[in-house]
């Protein structure tokens, strides 16, 4: 299996500047740069830039993958629109973990399969989990929360070890979150156990009259500034904060969590996703076996229907075997086994397994110096 690494930065709140393309292009004579991105795939040698000091100077999304079995995303926000301490209560391990620099918070999350991939392929595995980097500035915690169930998975954490605050809408993932789910591997019925706890999304759809409203209660002067800076493209993520902001303002309606949640223990999830998973495997034995009944029932059926056209022409058969045998081809080797079978299995319906046994002991001292054929017959179980 060859080699194959790739990687994709994105740039978003801001572009790159001239200066900085040049500065990316000195890493790479072959790398596809834009204002807004950074992608280059490996077959041999290696990436020679730092992603971590990309991502605090350049970068807002970076995906890495490889075909040995590395999965990794990392997402930069504005502290202000992702609070570190509460960052890192939902990301502890090695699989998630976050760390702060110039006002900006970093979000990591990993994924080890040993086992690898035959094939990966990362051109355009970045856009269906870019959405994620949003969902979070809009206060969207349910992807830090599968980072932490990435790290109760990867067996990071302590089994006694309770939950963080478990947000609404973990059964309800978005198509960014369900890819993300893919991307990093988690087992799907480790979040379905851990969903139970998690109140349903709220209609996020908010009225246009609503939003109005909150808005004409906002001081003139921020607002100006509010919106001269949005007309001025100096900070893409305004419209997110002041969005962010409209939710947390509505009242408690829009509570991330339930009021009276049990907090539940690593062990606890791990082992009620275990058992189901248990169950699933059961449930899939149990449909294997019956579909594979199905197919003998319907195999036999049509067996019998067979038999019974040949029935009566067992003369003609063994001729016919005969026939095949003295071409001495492989061909009609195989043909010849087939109509053995043919005879066995009538000489079984018949009641005349003996003699069908004595004409193939007889065929086989005739037949002796031809070891091709006789190992078809061996094959077939004759």
């Amino acid at each position: 299996m060859s080699e194959y690494q790739y990687y994709e930065f994105q740039a978003i709140d801001r572009p790159l500047t001239e200066k900085e393309m040049r500065e990316l292009r000195s890493y790479s004579t072959r790398a596809r740069i834009t204002p807004t991105s950074f992608v280059n795939d490996y077959s041999w040698g290696s990436f020679k830039g730092n992603k971590d000091a990309w991502m605090e100077k350049y970068f807002d999304v970076f995906l890495y993958l490889a075909n040995w079995g590395t999965h990794i995303l990392m997402l930069r926000l504005p502290s202000r629109l992702l609070d570190l301490r509460t960052a890192r209560l939902y990301c502890p391990g090695e699989g998630a973990f976050v760390r702060e620099k110039n006002g900006k918070v970093i979000l990591t999350l990993i994924s080890e399969d040993e086992g690898g991939d035959d094939w990966v392929e990362g051109e355009g595995s970045l856009s269906s989990l870019i959405s994620v980097r949003a969902e979070i500035a809009r206060g969207d915690l349910r992807c830090l929360y599968l980072g932490w169930l990435l790290c109760a998975q990867n067996g990071e954490l302590d089994e006694e070890e309770s939950e963080p605050p478990v947000p609404r809408g973990l059964g309800q993932l978005s198509a960014s979150l369900e890819s993300l789910v893919e991307f990093l591997r988690i087992d799907p019925n480790l979040i379905h156990v851990a969903a139970r706890a998690s109140l349903p999304l709220e209609d996020t759809e908010h009225k246009q009259e609503e939003i109005q409203g909150w808005v004409r209660k906002l001081p003139s002067a921020e607002k100006d500034e509010m919106l001269a800076r949005i007309i001025s493209g100096q900070d893409v993520a305004l419209a997110t904060d002041f969005l962010r902001r409209f939710i947390e303002e509505r009242g408690p309606g829009d509570g991330q969590f339930a009021e009276k949640s049990e907090r539940r223990m690593v062990g606890e999830l791990l082992h009620a996703a275990e058992e189901r998973n248990e169950e699933h495997r059961r449930l899939a034995a149990k449909k294997a076996a019956e579909e594979k009944a199905r197919r003998d029932r319907e195999a036999a059926m049509a067996r019998e229907k067979y038999l019974q056209q040949i029935a009566g022409r067992e003369p003609k058969l063994w001729n016919q075997v005969e026939e095949f045998l003295a071409t001495r081809r492989p061909n009609g080797y195989d043909q010849a086994v087939k109509f053995l079978v043919d005879l066995r299995d009538l000489a079984a319906r018949n009641g005349k397994r003996e003699e069908f046994k004595g004409k193939l002991n007889a065929l086989h001292t005739a037949q002796a110096r031809k070891p091709s054929f006789i190992k078809r017959l061996s094959r077939a179980g004759l």
